[in-house]
């Protein structure tokens, strides 16, 4: 009786299943990584010395009321949205960026209203940011 050798397969590792589950891994960690994005808006706190600063003719000045009202060198908005207080500023300052720009707000004054104010100086390229605030009167 003559029997035939079995032929061996040639025992190896297949690499396909591995290569696909560290392309996933990759592609996991590249999507849920967070990415900082950061602020291009220098701020210049102004500081406890009790001095006044001198008042220059040609800045930006936005003034927030205890409402969160704004208004743009001392003329009144019509309404509170972005898009108003930004073609404000940006008329008053005729485009020209490199005006010092000031934010005044009420002690009472919404947080939201003066971030709203520092986020539309920052899209229209103000980088030369100061804020000041004013108390509440001691009667309130």
């Amino acid at each position: 009786m003559m029997f035939r050798r079995q032929r061996r397969e040639e025992v190896g590792v297949n690499l396909t299943p591995l290569i696909d589950v560290v392309f996933l891994l990759l592609i996991f960690f590249m999507v849920s990584t967070t990415f900082k994005k950061e602020s291009h808006i220098s701020l210049n706190l102004p500081e406890a010395s009790g001095e006044p600063i001198a008042v220059k003719d040609n800045q930006v000045e936005i003034v927030i009321n205890a409402k969160g009202e704004y208004a743009v060198n001392n003329k009144m908005l019509v309404n509170n949205k972005m898009d108003t207080l930004r073609t404000a500023i940006n008329a008053v300052s005729q485009g020209n960026t490199d005006l010092p720009l000031i934010i005044s707000a009420d002690a009472i004054s919404p947080h939201q209203s003066v971030v709203t104010a520092m986020d539309a100086a920052g899209q229209l390229g103000f980088v030369n940011l100061s804020i000041t605030t004013r108390q509440r009167d001691s009667d309130e």
